[in-house]
């Protein structure tokens, strides 16, 4: 998949067929758009693009109040289009200059001129530019002028799919993982270093990974325990993962994300780590002291290990 951040060679894409969006969580409704795009550019010779936007349009336009958190990552999201099949990507830089163009100044200018876009495949509901006033229909009134195809992704295509990123995005924090990863198509993720603790999971037969995330924006969680895939250095691991307070030993105030790691010894500080969350098994509770703790934890590894090990 090439990726672009700006038009400078832009030229290198053959008879572009082109999607706008943010592709906010990019998820399984998202891969139908992309399968179109696909079949569509196959027809003509050409490419399949999405033209896409960073930082998020909502950090740009409310800066001090956007309360925007991260289903996947920059980085996350563009390896999803990539392994969706996607061709290319235009990252185009938003700010609120660029906010300020109206749908004709952004069809005509960019499209039109600078991209040679030939066919423009979009939702049903989709709107952009200044006031949000580009439509589907605002699109077919200029199509013929500037000599591209408007092809719609009719209602019932989209809302079949029953999925958005609001979905996906409350789904993750009510915990409700499960569902969220058939949203997705694929598991929750989070990525981070391991940074150093007070190694209390130690002293009990459980040590974990304190994990600082890679992006601050990043959506949490609610607070629990997760049952996880860990990948390190090319190797998974299973393992279970709490979120929260820690309310039996400290009672913190801000959450940490702390991953035991099954069948595993290493010292890894300042390491990276990927963690897939696939089910969350219990809420976090407090205990009546650090026995009844330890032995809630072996339930939860016994509990965790045969979850995996299902047919």
């Amino acid at each position: 998949m090439n990726i672009f951040n700006d038009f400078s060679s832009i030229s290198s894409i053959k008879h572009p067929v082109l999607t706008i969006g943010t592709f906010d969580g990019v998820h399984i409704g998202h891969k139908r758009i992309i399968d179109q795009l696909n079949e569509e550019a196959a027809k003509i010779g050409g490419e399949s693009v999405l033209f896409t936007f960073f930082p998020h349009p909502r950090m740009v336009i409310f800066p001090e109040s956007h309360g925007l958190k991260l289903i996947q990552t920059q980085e996350e999201k563009l390896e999803k289009l990539k392994e969706m099949g996607l061709q290319n990507v235009i990252v185009f830089p938003f700010t609120f200059e660029f906010s300020r163009l109206t749908a004709l100044e952004f069809v005509r200018d960019m499209l039109v001129n600078q991209l040679h876009v030939k066919k423009l495949v979009i939702g049903y509901d989709h709107q952009f530019g200044k006031n949000r006033e580009g439509s589907i229909h605002f699109l077919r009134d200029v199509a013929e002028t500037y000599e591209f195809e408007v092809i719609e992704i009719p209602a019932q295509d989209i809302d079949a799919v029953h999925v958005s990123s609001t979905k996906i995005r409350e789904a993750i924090l009510t915990g409700e993982i499960e569902k969220a990863n058939d949203y997705l198509g694929a598991p929750f993720q989070l990525f981070g270093t391991v940074v150093q603790g007070k190694q209390l999971g130690r002293t009990i037969g459980f040590p974990t990974a304190n994990l600082s995330l890679a992006n601050d924006l990043k959506l949490i969680p609610q607070n629990g325990v997760y049952a996880v895939k860990v990948f390190y250095q090319e190797q998974c691991f299973e393992g279970m993962m709490n979120i929260g307070i820690r309310p039996t030993i400290e009672g913190k105030n801000d959450p940490t994300i702390e991953v035991h790691i099954f069948d595993f010894d290493q010292t890894i500080y300042g390491d990276n780590l990927r963690v897939e969350l696939y089910k969350k098994t219990r809420e976090e509770q407090k205990f009546n002291g650090i026995d009844a703790l330890k032995d809630q934890l072996k339930s939860d590894e016994i509990s965790i290990r045969n979850f995996f090990s299902r047919p």
